[in-house]
This record gives C-alpha cells, structure tokens and sequence, in this order.
C-alpha cells in the first residue's frame, strides 16, 4: 500500500531543497509533490517510490511528518466536486491531513488522501462521484 508524507519544514529558503537533496542523494523518486507555506512554517505532501527510504530519510533528518495510507480518489471536475467530496468526510468525522492532485482525466480529477481514519474514509473517497 503506497504511503503520503506530511512533512513540516521552516518557511525559509532552502528548506525544500535540503529535504529534495537528501532524498536524491539515497535514489527516492518523488511521484507526486505539494506544499505550501505560511507565517514561520511551511509542508510538503508527497509520494515516493520508495516509502521505507523516504521514512528513514524523514527519520534520520528528524523531520516532523505524518505517514499515512494514500487513497486514490476520482472527484467531479466541475464546480462543487471537491466540496462534495469533503462534506462527505466532514460529515463522516474525518479530517484530510492532506491531498494531491494528479491530474484530469475527461470530466474526472484524480486525487490521493491522507486522513486520520482510513477505514472510515476509504468507501466514501473511493466511491465514483
């Protein structure tokens, strides 16, 4: 099962580059990558392809970070699909840690979540709509 980090960084120049650097340096590929920044503190959201060097590489960096499950989920790419989506979570008591966006594919977007209870969130994100 392929994993999301949630890795927090300081918002100062430089800190993307040391963590894209360090996981160079030990062969990870990134397969898709997010962020932003605010006030002091910055995140980036991503997959790997190697998860358990990407752990250690967090690890051994003393990153603060979340793991967890990735899960695939098809959005209505118009107007409200991505408020739909999110109600339904909402409204289910789980909160995103964190989302990609992979890309559009006829009238579908395609994203990847981490939440705070995968087994609650997975039939509603996995679900077509």
């Amino acid at each position: 099962m392929a994993k999301q980090f949630v890795v927090q960084l300081k918002n100062e120049p430089g800190a993307m580059a040391t963590l894209a650097e360090a996981l160079a340096a030990r062969g990870v590929d990134l397969r898709a990558i997010g962020g932003g920044s605010m006030g002091d503190s910055g995140h980036v959201i991503m997959t790997t392809a190697d998860d358990e060097t990407a752990k250690a590489i967090l690890d051994d960096g003393g990153y603060t970070y979340i793991e967890g499950e990735s899960i695939l989920a098809e959005v209505d790419d118009r107007p409200g699909g991505m408020a739909r989506l999110s109600r339904a979570l909402a409204d289910a008591g789980v909160n995103i840690i964190g989302h990609l966006f992979l890309g559009r594919w006829g009238d579908r977007a395609m994203f990847t979540f981490v939440v705070d209870k995968p087994e609650v969130a997975r039939p509603i994100l996995e679900r077509k709509g």
